[in-house]
């Protein structure tokens, strides 16, 4: 080639396919290509699934089962809990109302008895005096103002000398009425009439005491228990004027305030 023009290039058939073609696109078949990993010969791999066995799967819902039935026994017991301790409070406070209620309304009639007491006490002031014959030693007292005042024997011409006291009147007198005071000055000794009461002392199945007290600086008897002759339970106090005795006598143990008190303003000529 001399006169420096290049050779014809001759068309060649290729040895071998380009790296890029597969057998299968020079087929005709167009394949997608993917991230799927393949086997050794060019298939796609198939990932395996695992399997839970159904025995376990079965075993598994049983506990949870279980969880369930015993969350709910324990929720059952809560609510029953609940329920019996707001019935127990409930049943409590209820009780306490009462309770308090109860409380309030004694208090209020205790209030209400105390005050009333105190009104009587008061309303007995100031005291009236009494003042007895002059001849059988001028005995004298005190005693309250709401008492009325009965003299049934004055003993003008000799004999005994008889008062009855009671709060607002005094009732016919018997040996089964009810007196707050009994007053009696007896033209009998000392001796003679205590005598008798000791006789009382002296029974078996006495129910009477005795003690030595003084009354205006004068001995005396006080005795305490059954009422000689009666049912009543009183206190009787003897002492003597002069040649005679003096007895007071309160028919019920209610009086036996009012009855030292007086005992205590006694005054007589000896």
């Amino acid at each position: 080639m001399d006169n420096g023009q290049l050779p014809p290039i001759q068309p060649t058939m290729p040895n071998s396919m380009p790296p890029s073609v597969s057998p299968q696109s020079i087929q005709g078949t167009p394949v997608t290509q993917s991230n799927q990993p393949l086997t050794p010969d060019g298939r796609p791999m198939v990932q395996q699934v695992n399997v839970l066995p159904k025995q376990k799967k079965s075993h598994i819902e049983l506990i949870k089962t279980i969880v369930i039935i015993i969350i709910s026994l324990i929720a059952v017991t809560f609510i029953g809990l609940f329920i019996w301790m707001s019935s127990e409070y409930n049943y409590a406070n209820n009780n306490l109302q009462e309770e308090v209620g109860k409380a309030v309304a004694l208090a209020k009639d205790e209030q209400a008895s105390k005050d009333e007491a105190e009104f009587l006490e008061r309303e007995k002031y100031p005291y009236k005096t009494f003042s007895g014959p002059v001849d059988y030693g001028q005995l004298t007292f005190e005693y309250p103002k709401t008492w009325s005042v009965y003299i049934a024997a004055a003993a003008t011409k000799g004999g005994d000398f008889n008062a009855y006291f009671n709060p607002i009147q005094v009732d016919a007198v018997g040996k089964d009425t009810i007196n707050a005071l009994r007053v009696t000055i007896q033209d009998k000794s000392f001796e003679n009439v205590t005598a008798q009461y000791q006789r009382e002392l002296d029974r078996k199945d006495a129910k009477l005491t005795m003690e030595a007290i003084t009354v205006n600086e004068a001995p005396a008897n006080r005795y305490t228990g059954t009422i000689p002759g009666t049912d009543l339970s009183g206190y009787i106090v003897i002492f003597k004027i002069r040649d005679k005795t003096v007895i007071m006598q309160t028919d019920s143990v209610l009086f036996k305030d009012d009855f030292d008190k007086l005992l205590e303003t006694v005054k007589f000529n000896a």
